[in-house]
């Protein structure tokens, strides 16, 4: 069974959709669940960190790697054969596209790339058709990262902000695996 990363960052408003959208998930691979910081202590309107943990948890079967040094194996062990963002901030896509590495979440992705493995991102900000539109392009140009499909999620009162379409994320993570990128990418 192939072994994917799970790695979820802050944008709380998503974090119910993307459990959901993950647990067809844990039938068909090993799950490692990776949480950045601010997810895994903060509590907020949508949830507790505590229930967002537990959750994760027990989807996985495993204890969440929320810290650096617990994800920088991944790489020379060779630990995951994926990882998936989800959601991804644009805090989170600002950080890859700049190469900075100061979180689990961002060092899990480095350490999936060293390896040439793919890291499935699924986008989740308010700003991705304004600020973060710049760091979206240079990811789409880089090798072995791969876009769950998105849309504008509410372009009457958010006209700048999109969100992936998390039902798509199995056909996205299967079609990363064999290197090709899921279509349309924009919707």
């Amino acid at each position: 069974m192939l072994k994917i990363g799970i790695a979820l960052t802050g944008s709380f408003c998503t974090l119910h959709r993307v459990l959901e959208a993950l647990e067809p998930l844990a039938k068909q691979y090993e799950l490692y669940p990776i949480m950045s910081p601010i997810v895994y202590q903060t509590d907020t309107r949508f949830g507790t960190a505590a229930f967002f943990r537990e959750q994760l948890e027990k989807l996985c079967g495993r204890p969440i790697w929320h810290t650096i040094p617990e994800v920088e194996p991944i790489g020379p062990k060779k630990l995951l054969d994926g990882l998936v963002i989800a959601p991804c901030t644009g805090n989170t896509l600002a950080k890859l596209a700049l190469g900075v590495t100061d979180t689990a979440v961002t060092m899990a992705a480095k350490s999936t790339l060293r390896n040439e493995k793919p890291v499935v991102l699924a986008l989740s900000t308010n700003d991705a058709l304004s600020g973060s539109a710049k760091n979206i392009g240079v990811l789409q140009t880089l090798r072995h990262y791969y876009f769950v499909p998105y849309g504008q999620d509410d372009a009457d009162t958010k006209p700048r902000s999109c969100v992936a379409h998390f039902d798509l994320l199995g056909e996205t993570i299967a079609a990363a695996l064999k290197g090709h990128q899921l279509q349309p990418l924009i919707w």
